[in-house]
């Protein structure tokens, strides 16, 4: 079957995620978004709308496949039938850009649907490895693996975030896809200093970067920030993404909006704000080089 995205790669410009719901915006105009994201996990289906709809968004711009269901980081033997799956879609529509999370959503057979940390151990970057492996593997390309939202830190963990997922990605070929409100999140809950990490994130590993909005927990009591994707992307986000992009250079750029989903409208704004920020550093680096 002839593949059906002609797009090679993701323009460094904002992108949004992909909705039914904004179809008609999308394909009954031209609206001024770069690109778009799909979670693969919707369209592993044999036929009807969806891959319809999925065909015609490939057709004109450049697509990124964002996997939320491999449980990439649970330390056991990766789904045949989900590799099988992500390859068919893969093989058909092209997309410029495979990714996937650090984290677990099956044991045993037991599917959850959510993404689970992954500790971070000697024994769970060696699984981790092969899991990344086994996909590029089966998939035959490079893929991006996304840092995770942490919420608590887990006892067991020995090695420090920002090394246990660079050493994943040199040890594997692969690239990483830097997640700056997940960045903040964890700083906030976990208590370390969200600007040095961003100081320290490998510019020539980072292919993509995301953003999204987050909230507050329900508990008064508890202090502690959930990755809600549901709102605009905070102040403090939108500080520590220009902090990564006047040092990296500009990367495609993601605003995830997930949840209580808005009108194109108003996305689409979200995403006209990122591309300020993105030709705004440019042009800082710019002048700081002439």
């Amino acid at each position: 079957m002839e593949q059906v995205s002609r797009f090679s790669e993701l323009p460094e410009t904002a992108g949004v995620g992909f909705k039914a719901e904004h179809a008609q915006d999308v394909f009954g105009g031209e609206p001024s978004v770069g690109w778009f994201e799909v979670h693969p996990e919707n369209y592993m289906v044999a036929g009807g709308p969806r891959l319809a709809m999925l065909e015609e968004l490939c057709g004109r711009y450049p697509v990124s496949m964002h996997g939320v269901g491999l449980s990439l980081g649970g330390g056991e033997k990766l789904s045949e039938r989900h590799l099988a799956d992500l390859k068919r879609l893969v093989d058909r529509f092209n997309p410029a850009m495979v990714s996937e999370h650090i984290a677990w959503s099956s044991h045993e057979g037991l599917y959850m649907a959510d993404l689970l940390p992954t500790p971070m151990t000697e024994t769970s970057l060696d699984q981790l490895v092969g899991a990344i492996d086994q996909l590029q593997d089966y998939i035959g390309r490079r893929i991006l693996i996304e840092n995770p939202t942490s919420y608590l830190g887990l006892p067991q963990n020995s090695i420090p975030e920002l090394e246990f997922i660079t050493e994943a990605a040199r040890r594997s070929g692969c690239g990483l896809l830097i997640d700056v409100n997940n960045v903040y999140i964890s700083a906030h809950n976990l208590g370390f200093d969200a600007n040095r990490f961003m100081d320290a994130v490998p510019g020539d590993l980072v292919g993509e970067i995301h953003l999204a909005g987050h909230e507050q927990d329900a508990n008064p009591d508890d202090d502690v920030l959930i990755d809600t994707h549901s709102r605009p992307v905070a102040d403090p986000v939108w500080a520590l993404f220009d902090r990564l992009i006047a040092r990296i250079g500009p990367r495609p750029t993601l605003i995830e909006w997930d949840n209580d989903v808005p009108s194109w409208d108003v996305l689409a704004r979200e995403a006209a704000r990122a591309d300020q920020h993105l030709v705004a550093m440019c042009e800082k680096r710019f002048e700081a080089a002439s």
